[in-house]
């Protein structure tokens, strides 16, 4: 097993994303000044009221500024999802948390035909979300865009301990599907509001 150190945050962290923080208390300076010097990797674990015992290894890519007090705005690149087997708080000689980690399975292989349902409910929903983006089709995958498209953070945490793409794109499809009848049915009830206080052309009546 691999140990991490261990940065416990209210979110979820996918795999594949980018992810800026602001880093402000002293341990997790001290953990970002680890992670420098010494090229360490560490986990950003999810927290939901406790911890969760998952979370995801991050990489830091940049640190875009740093504080005359010692803070930092940092960019992390998240690699690969994990569920927490011990947790040392604190590690020794140092003032954050850590313990060792297991990777969860990931299998990437999806059906061309679930794939292709899976881009047609992104596209619809982030239309409806008025979400201007291009993506391409081919290498979008569960991820990509699991922040935008209006889950939990409850759901967002069960999406990152499911193992295989097939099970996550499942999964939002019938996110999409409960989501979309409820989106038009916002839309449509925003254009009656536009109306009302206009001047309407009424059909006249034959009765």
């Amino acid at each position: 097993m691999i140990y991490l150190p261990f940065f416990p945050l209210k979110l979820v962290a996918f795999p594949g994303e980018d992810l800026n923080l602001h880093i402000f208390e002293p341990r997790y300076r001290q953990l970002l000044a680890d992670a420098e010097q010494e090229g360490l990797t560490f986990g950003i674990c999810t927290y939901i009221n406790q911890l969760t015992g998952y979370g995801t290894e991050v990489r830091l890519e940049k640190i875009y500024k740093r504080y005359e007090d010692g803070r930092l705005d940092i960019k992390t690149r998240c690699l690969s999802a994990f569920q927490i087997q011990t947790f040392d708080n604190p590690i020794s000689g140092k003032l954050y948390a850590g313990g060792q980690i297991e990777y969860l399975k990931n299998d990437p292989r999806i059906s061309a035909a679930l794939h292709h349902e899976f881009n047609f409910y992104l596209k619809e929903v982030l239309f409806l979300l008025d979400f201007k983006t291009e993506f391409d089709p081919k290498t979008v995958n569960s991820f990509s865009f699991a922040h935008k498209v209006g889950l939990k953070l409850e759901e967002e945490l069960e999406l990152l301990k499911m193992e295989s793409e097939e099970e996550r794109s499942v999964f939002l499809i019938k996110h999409f599907k409960r989501m979309i009848p409820v989106m038009k049915a916002i839309e449509q009830a925003k254009e009656k509001i536009k109306q009302n206080g206009h001047f309407k052309h009424l059909d006249p009546l034959n009765f």
